[in-house]
């Protein structure tokens, strides 16, 4: 499809005196994985909160489906919108983090079905048809009445999946969700993401799983120091990089 999802525009973010992000330009047409690749610090995991205003941008803009994120438009002015509607836009935007962030004193579907029947307001009996339908899809279906506790690391990953995809997104957003994870778990995480992006769903991901960005992404962009340093298909950035600091970078992770 060439119908863009994700529009990024002139984007800046700062932390104090540190500017994390200068000035990205980004595009993500709709149904495209695109990897974000780079060295710790260089403002992939920054860039992936802005999109769905859990970190607030200082100047630019970022739009989901043709639709200002945490901001209206005024003229040429930008205003912030109020906490409740920023968190309404975000229903299209599903977040899996690094460290899981499942409540522990729920079982696996209770943790799937929490926003969809406090958020959506819909009604316990669909969304726990809904939920047992996500963890079958995410190679769980009989885990549904354990807790995080009991579940290996790779298979709360794959809860917090189901969970982001309980808000039917129209993105999924990806913030190295193999990273806490003991290697041979990394696998079964990476199956369930790759299902997803067959069937056609909007992801960013950041990682470092570059056979992944190589096999299942249709872009990849390589950040450093706050800026998108290259920008291409797979084979290009991976295989051909053009610039000198990717790859430099891929010679110590490959």
């Amino acid at each position: 499809m060439n119908t863009n999802m994700i529009t990024i525009r002139g984007v800046h973010k700062s932390f104090g005196h540190t500017e994390v992000l200068k000035g990205i330009d980004l595009t993500v047409r709709s149904g495209e994985v695109l990897a974000l690749l780079g060295p710790s610090g260089s403002g992939k995991s920054t860039l992936l909160r802005c999109i769905n205003h859990l970190e607030r941008i200082d100047r630019g803009i970022i739009e989901v489906d043709g639709k200002l994120i945490g901001h209206r438009r005024q003229g040429d002015v930008l205003h912030e919108l109020p906490e409740s509607q920023i968190a309404k836009d975000r229903r299209s935007l599903g977040m899996v983090f690094q460290s899981f962030n499942l409540f522990n004193h729920m079982t696996a579907m209770e943790n799937i079905i929490e926003a969809p029947v406090g958020v959506l307001r819909r009604r316990p009996r669909d969304a726990k048809e809904r939920a047992g339908y996500l963890l079958d899809r995410v190679g769980l279906g009989d885990k549904g009445t354990l807790y995080p506790s009991q579940l290996s690391g790779g298979q709360k990953q794959r809860v917090a999946i189901a969970r982001a995809l309980a808000m039917d997104p129209k993105v999924m957003l990806f913030d190295e969700p193999t990273s806490a994870l003991d290697p041979e778990l990394v696998g079964e995480v990476l199956g369930v993401m790759r299902e997803l992006a067959e069937t056609g769903m909007t992801m960013v991901v950041v990682t470092h799983e570059i056979g992944f960005a190589r096999e299942v992404c249709d872009t990849v962009a390589f950040m450093d120091d706050g800026h998108i340093v290259e920008l291409g298909s797979p084979q290009e950035v991976l295989l051909k990089p053009s610039h000198a600091r990717t790859a430099d970078f891929l010679s110590k992770v490959l």
